[in-house]
Parts: structure tokens; C-alpha cells; sequence
């Protein structure tokens, strides 16, 4: 370093935080040496403590073309072009620096704040790895966090919050993040815990009364979450996503028109917010103005054509509507952009999905389907009719208390051998249940011809079960030989259609592989957690209820037509080993609960 005694007492006043006057000296120095890079070093130092962000970028450039083997200069640099916008070149300034110097804790970190910036999550939680392990600190800990969230690694970013939170306790952003990772990972209980815990220390965070509202959603606490919503709305009223997720909560509370309203409000404020374009739809499916509902999703798609929330929506309205074909065709269009380019969706700590895959894929490439690819059979309609005549079905339903019909020969010889090739040759078995069953689902492409011609059929042949009730949703889930299957739960619509299309001879116990139904339905006052997955209540309400249940066997195409209101689970499941003799179901739900309306 120079020993010119101005520029000493440039220094000398620069600590003394007189910065006029030893921006003066500075200057003095820079007079007589213009290539003093200590000078020029300094001096930008001093304007990046005035706040004068261009002033010190040219200074320390300046010094940088004098000497650039000064790791500090880098750094200084990249920070003041990361405050001019500059980001990708403040990331080269730092990467930099931290060659230069990669035992400086404060590089890595300022490298891992601007790859944060840059949505750069890998790269950022490395850097910030490097920080923390020269030097634990507490906003390293918190960036990380914010950098795991942007990965979805929402396990390992709840880690870093709690080690953020452990060095500083008082940590607010921390606890608001997480709180985030919580409700993230579903954990909705301890997510309002957390954001109850951060709103005790400063109750004015509109975005933690927000969350805390989301968290309460999705536990079904809707007038609690209304309540949140409004709190966060009290401290800011224009802040759009609360209106939106205040439309949520109205919406689980049936109160619709209300519900419409706020999304209105919301998309006043924010006119291109997709997603309050497709809970706006939503609010107005439910209510059945099915047009006014595909109106919203088409603005939804013109601003964000590839938005999956809008073209899944808009397939399950089409469908409900009475457009079923179109409606599958949707999905399975969409489904197809979506994952055509992927390959399979393996979960190698889940060994009944790997060898399931494993087993299709041995079989897709017997019948000439490229390894390890997304791939959708045909699945087109059959000549004549794909659901055969039983009209003693609809006298049956008719008179039958709870209301339930059992129909063997449910599927033409064509369609039944149609719709198993289908289910054999496609690879949208990507629902995963750690009891041990997949599910194909219309948003990975479970929607073809054949269904649509089933579902239509099963409306015109059986008025008196399905009149007025449009194809709500559509399912199939594919079994591991010896695991078990679905819980026992309810459904949200007024008529099930639960059909099975392996062949019996997979069936090792004809006496059971199929369904068990009670004779009791979900009180109406629950909602779907309580009525769909919340087991422990479930069994406690039947056994209080002296429910009596009817097993019904395992059958190849045969059919149960019942109230979706009733409860029923799969029943104990022996098939034998191999691909084709996994047991497939498929379910289709037609119509409203009435409770729920939606």
C-alpha cells in the first residue's frame, strides 16, 4: 500500500467517517498518481458508503484495470452492479473474487445472494455451503433456505431455517420462511404454529396472515382462514392474493356469489393474475354457469397459454358439462406437451414403483415401444355399443337401500379388451400410494376415446341413475400383487363407478380382491379431509353408527354402481405376480354431492 502521507490522512480520515473531507485527499493522491489503485480502491469505497452507486462503479473499475488480482475490488464491484441491475455481470465479478480469495466467507455469500437473485438454486446453495462452512451465521443459513425453497427441497430448507433460527431466534424472515417450507410440505398444523409464532413478534406481516390463511384452507378451517385473509387485507387492502384466497375460503364456505366478488376484486387489481382467472372459473363451476367458467379459463390460457391449473380445469368443465370427448381430449393433449419429452417418473426408494416400471417397460418393449419413454396407447372408440343392455340395472338402483347395484358383463369383449390395452400400454401410472397402488390420472394423460364412449353411454342408458349428473371426475389405479389398497374414505359426487378389468384369472382368492361398502354414508357436515382422509375418525364414526359393510368379490369387468356418499375401501388383495396380472380399477364419479355442491 502506498505510504504518501496525504493519502494517510485520507485513510486516516475516512475511518474517522469524515468523508468529504478525505474524498478531497483522495483526489490530491489521484492528481499526482492517476494509477494508484489504492487511491482509486478507497475512493470507491467512500462513494459506496455516500450511496453513490455510480461513482464508486467507476472508481473501482478504474482500479480493477490497474491491479485485477485484488479480490476486494471484485467484490465491490459485483455488489454495486448487482445494486445497478447488472446481475449476470455482478455474478462474474464475484465468481471473481472468490478465486481469488475462496476463503472469504462474505464472497461466497454475496455469490450465493445474487445466484439466489439469478434463480440460480444449485449454484446458490453451493455458495452458500462454502460460506457456512468457513463461517456459520445465520443469514447464510436463512439464503440457503430461500435457495432449497426455489429447488421445492422443501425438507432440507426447513432445515436451514430451524439452524437460522437456532443462531438467531429472533430471526422474523426465518420464521416466515418456515412457515412457508411447513405449508409447503403439508405440515398445515406447524405451519400456523410458525406463522402464529412470527405474528406474536410483529403482527403487522400482511404475507404471514396471508399464509396462515392458506395453511388454515387446507386443514378446512375456512371461516378461520376467512379471518386471516381479512387481517391481512385490513393491513394491506390492495394486496391481490389475499383477495383471491379470500374467494378460496368463501368458496369452501358455499358462499359463492360472495366468493365471486373477491376474485373480482382482485383481478381489479391485478387483471393478468392467472391464477385468480382460474379460482374465478372455479367459483363459477361450482354454481354451474359452465360458459361464464370456460370464459375465465380462456383469459387464464391468453395470458399464460401453457398454464396447467387452467387447461386441467378446463378439461374437468368440458366434462361436466356434457363434453366429455373434448374434455379428455384436452387432457390428454395436454398431458402429452407435458411429459412427452420425460422419462419414466421412477422413485427408487419406493421399490413396488421401480418394479412396476421396470415390468412395463419389458412389455412396451415386446410390443415395439421405444425403453424408458412417455408413451399414451390409442384407446379408440369400439363399433357399437362399448356398455352392455342390463335394464334391470336402473330397477334395481331404484329400489336398493343404501343405494348400490352389482353388474358383471359391463364392457362389450371390445371395449373391455380395448381399454385394458390401454391401461397396459400407457405410461401415465404416475400417482404414487406408499400402501402400494399407482394411479393414471387425467392430468398425466388418463383420458381416451373408449372412456369418453363408456361414460356417455352409461348417461343414456341409465337415466334413472345418471340423469342430471354430469362426469365429474375419472381414475384408474393399478395394484401391487400382495400390498394393500385404498383406506376407507367417501367421494366427492353422487354416483360412483368403480369397474375391474384384469383378468380373473390373476385373482388368487375370488372370494375377495374387490370392495368393501358400508351401509352408512359421510355425515353431511363433513367436509372432504374429514370424509376422504381421515381414517381413524372414519372408523370410529362407523363403529358408534353399528355400520354393517358387504363385501363385494373381485370380478373381471364387473361394475359397482353405488352412492358416493357410502363408505368403502379395497378389499385384502392376493393376485399373482407379473405385469399383466396387477389388478387395474377404474373409477368414474358422476354428479354432486349434495353437501358439497361442487
Amino acid at each position: 500500500m502506498t505510504t504518501s502521507p496525504v493519502f494517510n490522512e485520507a485513510l486516516t480520515l475516512h475511518r474517522q467517517n469524515k468523508l468529504p473531507e478525505a474524498e478531497n485527499f483522495y483526489r490530491q493522491v489521484l492528481a499526482a498518481e492517476p494509477d494508484n489503485f489504492y487511491a482509486w480502491h478507497w475512493l470507491a469505497v467512500l462513494h459506496f458508503q455516500q450511496d453513490r452507486g455510480s461513482d464508486a462503479l467507476a472508481a473501482v473499475e478504474k482500479a480493477l484495470k490497474i491491479n485485477p488480482h485484488v479480490a476486494e475490488a471484485s467484490m465491490l464491484r459485483g455488489v454495486l452492479l448487482q445494486a445497478a441491475g447488472r446481475r449476470e455481470e455482478a455474478r462474474a465479478a464475484i465468481l471473481r473474487a472468490t478465486a481469488l480469495n475462496p476463503a472469504n466467507a462474505e464472497g461466497w455469500y454475496n455469490l450465493g445472494l445474487i445466484q439466489n437473485d439469478l434463480k440460480y438454486f444449485d449454484d446458490a446453495v453451493a455458495a452458500f455451503d462454502r460460506a457456512l462452512a468457513l463461517q456459520p451465521m445465520a443469514q447464510g443459513w436463512h439464503n440457503r433456505g430461500i435457495a432449497l425453497q426455489g429447488l421445492k427441497r422443501y425438507a432440507e430448507a426447513l432445515d436451514s431455517f430451524d439452524r437460522t433460527i437456532a443462531l438467531a431466534p429472533g430471526a422474523l424472515p426465518a420464521l416466515y420462511g418456515r412457515g412457508e417450507a411447513l405449508l409447503e410440505l403439508g405440515r398445515c398444523l406447524e405451519a400456523v404454529a410458525a406463522f402464529d409464532q412470527l405474528l406474536a413478534h410483529d403482527p403487522a406481516v400482511y404475507a404471514a396472515w396471508n399464509n396462515r390463511g392458506a395453511a388454515q384452507q387446507r386443514l378446512g378451517q375456512f371461516t378461520e382462514s376467512l379471518a386471516s385473509y381479512d387481517k391481512a387485507l385490513e393491513l394491506q387492502p390492495d394486496f391481490a392474493p389475499s383477495w383471491s384466497n379470500r374467494a378460496n375460503a368463501l368458496w369452501g364456505l358455499k358462499r359463492y356469489e360472495e366468493a365471486l366478488s373477491s376474485q373480482d376484486k382482485a383481478l381489479e387489481m391485478a387483471p393478468d393474475f392467472v391464477q385468480a382467472w382460474v379460482f374465478r372459473s372455479a367459483v363459477l363451476f361450482a354454481m354451474q354457469r359452465y360458459p361464464e367458467s370456460l370464459a375465465s379459463l380462456d383469459r387464464a390460457l391468453a395470458i399464460e397459454p401453457d398454464n396447467e391449473s387452467a387447461l386441467f380445469a378446463r378439461g374437468a368443465v368440458l366434462c361436466e358439462s356434457g363434453r366429455i370427448a373434448e374434455g379428455l381430449c384436452v387432457y390428454r393433449e395436454h398431458a402429452e406437451r407435458i411429459y412427452a419429452r420425460h422419462e419414466f417418473f421412477v422413485r427408487a426408494d419406493l421399490d413396488f414403483k421401480r418394479r412396476h416400471d421396470q415390468e412395463q417397460r419389458e412389455y412396451l418393449a415386446a410390443e415395439g415401444v421405444a425403453p424408458g419413454k412417455y408413451h399414451l396407447a390409442a384407446g379408440p372408440r369400439v363399433p357399437g355399443h362399448a356398455v352392455n343392455p342390463h335394464p334391470e340395472a336402473q330397477v334395481q338402483w331404484q329400489k336398493s337401500n343404501p343405494k348400490m347395484v352389482v353388474i358383471d358383463d359391463f364392457l362389450s369383449p371390445e371395449a373391455l379388451e380395448g381399454l385394458r390395452q390401454y391401461c397396459w400400454g400407457s405410461t401415465f401410472w404416475q400417482d404414487i400410494h406408499a400402501d402400494g397402488y399407482l394411479g393414471a390420472m387425467p392430468e398425466s394423460g388418463f383420458g381416451c376415446a373408449l372412456l369418453a364412449q363408456i361414460a356417455e353411454e352409461l348417461q343414456s342408458r341409465y337415466p334413472a341413475i345418471f340423469a342430471g349428473h354430469g362426469l365429474r371426475k375419472l381414475w384408474a389405479f393399478k395394484y401391487d400383487s400382495s400390498l394393500t389398497g385404498i383406506n376407507v374414505h367417501a367421494d366427492p359426487a353422487a354416483v360412483n363407478v368403480n369397474f375391474w378389468i384384469t383378468p380373473d384369472e390373476a385373482n388368487l382368492d375370488p372370494e375377495h380382491g374387490g370392495m368393501v361398502i358400508w351401509d352408512i354414508t359421510a355425515p353431511l357436515d363433513w367436509n372432504f379431509i374429514q370424509y376422504n382422509g381421515d381414517v381413524p375418525a372414519t372408523r370410529a364414526f362407523l363403529a358408534g353408527a353399528g355400520a354393517k359393510s358387504q363385501t363385494v368379490p373381485y370380478r373381471a369387468n364387473r361394475v359397482v354402481i353405488f352412492d358416493s356418499d357410502l363408505f368403502h375401501e379395497t378389499d385384502v388383495i392376493a393376485f399373482k405376480e407379473g405385469y399383466l396380472n396387477r389388478r387395474i380399477n377404474v373409477t368414474l364419479l358422476f354428479g354432486r354431492r349434495v353437501a358439497d355442491g361442487s
